[in-house]
Parts: structure tokens; C-alpha cells; sequence
């Protein structure tokens, strides 16, 4: 099972990070022991001291493909569900201006928190589905996939030209303008459509 992430696909994150709006979608990936499921809490790790979440719409893969066409695109997932991508910030900071590969911010153990995924009949339009998070009972982050840079379809078919896809693997799409800082005691909540449907405590 393999875990790739879009960085910048939502133009005002990647304002607010100061870069520029890609020309295509950028992928990283995580390997599969970043995945947190069933709500555990996330320990801060002592290699950092400015842990930030970003949420993201996550889509799971159904099928094996490789170098998929644009038609047939929409048919390699069959549910949807809702991530956090925590990133080491200070991490990143330091390996982006020695010119280093900064794989130890984002896929260091746990990083990766999942909710239960959603049938695709269960929205009402993939096109437009509404998320956000909540730190403390206060809103930091909404979104809605209507403002994606790159589509789903977009984001399948670029990856399969690199990697083969396969059942099971699982896209984080990006995430939207608000990402910050936890500390211990934070707790975070995730809304899809209106449902809560995550919940991490910071240990």
C-alpha cells in the first residue's frame, strides 16, 4: 500500500506558503506506517518543536492501473474519506534550504491520521465536496474540492505515469489555506459534508 500526497493544489495554500501555483500536481508520498486510524492520538515527536496539520480529501484506490487515460480516470477509486497530512515544519524548513529531500517532515510515523471512508453514492457531487477541521472547537481550515487545481482525475492520471496505482493505495488531494501549529493538548476534529468524521487528540 503505497501513500501519495499533492503538495500546492489549492491556490490560496500555496499563497500562503509564498510559493507559486504549480504547473503540474507535485507528489510526495508517505510509507504506509504514517497511517493513524481509529481516531488514535498523535504523540509529538521529539525530533520537532512546530508540528502542523493540514487537511485533506483522501481518495481510496480500487484497481490496479498505469498510465491511466483521463476517461477512464474516475473509475480507479471507489470511496472517499478524510486526512491529515502533519508536517514537520521546522523540518521541511531546514531541508528545503540545504537543497535536501524533505521525506523526515512528512513521513515520519503517524503522520498520516485517516478517517472511515465513504461510498462514492454517499456525495451528492464529487465536484464539490465540502470539508474542514476544527483545532479546539474553532474552525482553522474549510475547503471544498470545487477549488482543486488538479482534479481527482487529474491527480490519477499524473501519478500513474510514474507509478502503477493499486487496490488499496490512497491520494491525499491537498489541502486548503489555514494549516498552523498544534501543541500537546489540541484536539482536532474533521468535518466531510458536514460530519464529523475524525478526531485526533496531540499527546
Amino acid at each position: 500500500m503505497k501513500i501519495f500526497c499533492i503538495g500546492r493544489n489549492y491556490a490560496d495554500h500555496a499563497a500562503e506558503m509564498g510559493s507559486k501555483v504549480p504547473e503540474q500536481p507535485m507528489v510526495f508520498m508517505k510509507p504506509p506506517t504514517a497511517l493513524l486510524i481509529n481516531n488514535k492520538p498523535f504523540y509529538y515527536p521529539d525530533f520537532s518543536n512546530e508540528i502542523h496539520y493540514e487537511v485533506e480529501i483522501v481518495l481510496r484506490i480500487c484497481k490496479n492501473g498505469k498510465h491511466v487515460k483521463p476517461e477512464y480516470a474516475n473509475t480507479y477509486y471507489d470511496a472517499i474519506g478524510l486526512g491529515i497530512d502533519f508536517t514537520a515544519r521546522d523540518l521541511q524548513r531546514k531541508c528545503k534550504e540545504k537543497g535536501h529531500p524533505w521525506e523526515i517532515a512528512k513521513g515520519f510515523d503517524n503522520s498520516a491520521p485517516v478517517s472511515k471512508f465513504f461510498a462514492l453514492d454517499e456525495f451528492d457531487d464529487l465536484s464539490s465536496i465540502a470539508f474542514s477541521l476544527e483545532k479546539n472547537a474553532d474552525v482553522v481550515q474549510a475547503g471544498n474540492t470545487a477549488d482543486l487545481i488538479f482534479s481527482f482525475s487529474d491527480l490519477i492520471c499524473h501519478i500513474s505515469k510514474f507509478f502503477k496505482i493499486q487496490h488499496g493505495d490512497l491520494i491525499f488531494t491537498g489541502t486548503p489555506v489555514g494549516v498552523g501549529p498544534v501543541v500537546k493538548g489540541d484536539k482536532l476534529v474533521g468535518r466531510l459534508i458536514g460530519q464529523e468524521v475524525l478526531s485526533c487528540e496531540i499527546r
